[in-house]
């Protein structure tokens, strides 16, 4: 049993929809056992009103077999619905490491993930994700699929048993219908060539407003899972690429570029050598892998003439023949409804010169490694619509800075410092009214270290960030703003090479999530860990 205080936290917790219990005095070390991982992120807001609950997973993971079955919507709630809420449950016990899972729903991935790493008596997890977006492709029986690719033996014995329900909440009263795209259409034909994905669309005849959806993930514990370390193929380190850390994940349409975006230096439960960081506070995103989104409404006037047109995304970076990165691709068309046909063209297509520029040096006895890179798109396209002519112009800037430092041919110690930048505004107006202006500000940090001293003691330290700021607005109005911040902290430290009893691990952690918006909304919690027990939890508003 886990040690348990008489003080409870009053904020609930956002995965498990439970009250967080507060370690009495925690351990001096990491023991067998330690409180169930949990996030400081926000519970999905749900309505009041009447819904439904349908399991649609239930597999206990212990191989590469996928899950598979058929969902069928509820009849006690048929559509429209005012939303829809994903909540994946775990449990594991034993020894296991951090696994990635996927989950398609009519060939369209909803959920990305990756699972806790449990500890000997065993751990119980959930996450919860508003999933109302694909309302269109849930409102038929759809065959689902998921895998989450696991290897159990006489060693790693964790078995993940997994359950996943959707429920649905109706559209009554005040809560009306969610406004969500026409169709979720999954690519055709999907290959890969290379790191890229392509595949095929087909789109209404009618679409008005276009927008493709991409899980962006570098994974599976090699060197793309942690690119932003790579270097120069001409650098001696035990990760090299072709063109350095620069990553940038580009969509195309018809062989033109249609969007860019820099992909999230997303962390998993095992990662940086040191999975006493996470065993209780994952790292941001960690269990809710989420999408990048590009506009493509530019390019719908090209694609409304009832045949399919051809999608590739692809990462720029990665060197050739290099596995590791995963990109699962949806598009999400919004139809006119009072016109059979749309039609229209590009105005304007522009992409700037690529910058990314490496330099090493010797700094103090540490080779470091200072990189800049970035990118410029822009482009415009006007459709004819039932309501007249709409232009639509997507700008976006993305760029890299990390400065990545190691020292000797052992590369003890390793640490980089990085800033991920990534803005998009989306303009769109009609004659007679004022443009409609969407503005999409995301900033990325990481700052880490990795040492092992002379008595193979592991020590790492990392700070992650992950800031957004996103408003809307229509001339002089903000019709809506949105702002976050969720910040990770955490050391951690163990001795190699000894029995698992014998590397008297110690470490602590934060996390603290932040998230203001229209209407004076605001979240602020902040959850606190010692050697694998929470030892504070606390929400500062509602």
């Amino acid at each position: 049993m886990k040690r348990l205080s008489a003080v409870f936290a009053a904020a609930s917790l956002a995965l498990g929809g439970m009250t967080p219990a507060l370690a009495a005095e925690p351990p001096p070390e990491f023991g067998t056992d330690w409180d169930d991982p949990r996030t400081a992120a926000p519970a999905v807001e749900k309505p009041a009103t009447s819904s439904c609950t349908v399991k649609i997973v239930d597999e206990k993971f212990d191989d590469f077999t996928p899950y598979t079955s058929t969902f069928t919507p509820p009849a006690d709630c048929p559509g429209p619905w005012n939303k829809v809420v994903l909540r994946m449950e775990g449990k594991v016990q034993g020894v296991q490491y951090d696994r990635l899972g996927h989950l398609e729903v009519g060939g369209v991935t909803i959920f990305k993930t990756s699972t806790p790493e449990p500890s000997r008596e065993g751990i119980a997890w959930s996450v919860e994700k508003d999933v109302t977006a694909y309302a269109p492709l849930l409102s038929r029986p759809q065959p689902v699929w998921m895998l989450i690719g696991n290897v159990v033996n006489d060693t790693y014995t964790g078995v993940l048993d997994v359950q996943v329900y959707l429920t649905f909440y109706k559209a009554e009263g005040r809560y009306k219908p969610a406004d969500t795209a026409s169709d979720v259409i999954p690519l055709a034909n999907p290959r890969r060539e290379g790191s890229a994905l392509l595949g095929e669309v087909t789109v209404p005849r009618n679409t008005e407003r276009l927008m493709a959806e991409v899980y962006a993930t570098g994974s599976g514990g090699g060197c793309e899972e942690f690119w932003y370390f790579t270097v120069p193929a001409t650098v001696p380190y035990s990760c090299p690429a072709d063109a350095g850390p620069y990553r940038e994940v580009q969509i195309e349409v018809d062989g033109k570029v249609a969007g860019i975006a820099m992909p999230f230096p997303h962390v998993y439960t095992g990662g940086w050598a040191n999975p006493f960081l996470w065993y209780v506070l994952p790292a941001p995103r960690a269990f809710d892998i989420r999408p990048i989104r590009f506009d493509l409404t530019p390019f719908a006037g090209l694609l409304t003439d009832g045949k399919p047109h051809q999608l590739a995304v692809r990462v720029l970076g990665v060197p050739e023949g290099r596995p590791g990165w995963e990109l699962p691709t949806q598009v999400f068309a919004w139809r006119d409804p009072h016109g059979s046909r749309v039609l229209g063209g590009l105005i304007e297509h522009r992409i700037g010169t690529l910058a990314n520029d490496s330099t090493v040096a010797l700094v103090d006895g540490w080779n470091q490694l200072d990189t800049q890179g970035s990118h410029h798109l822009r482009i415009s396209g006007a459709l004819w619509t039932s309501h007249g002519w709409v232009v639509t112009t997507v700008e976006q800037s993305v760029s890299n800075s990390s400065m990545h430092r190691w020292m000797g041919d052992a590369e003890n110690p390793d640490g980089i410092t990085a800033t991920w930048k990534d803005t998009s505004t989306v303009t769109v107006g009609g004659l007679g009214h004022f443009p409609t202006v969407s503005r999409s500000e995301k900033r990325f940090t990481l700052d880490g270290l990795i040492s092992v001293s002379p008595q193979n003691r592991l020590t790492t330290t990392i700070t992650l960030h992950d800031e957004a700021d996103e408003r809307t607005t229509r001339g002089p109005r903000t019709l809506e703003h949105r702002e976050l911040s969720d910040l990770y902290t955490g050391e951690a430290a163990y001795t190699l090479g000894v029995p698992r009893a014998q590397r008297n691990a110690v470490g602590t952690s934060t996390q603290r999530y932040q998230l203001t918006g229209d209407h004076h909304t605001c979240y602020d919690r902040a959850i606190s860990t010692r050697n694998g027990f929470v030892i504070e939890d606390t929400q500062r508003c509602d």
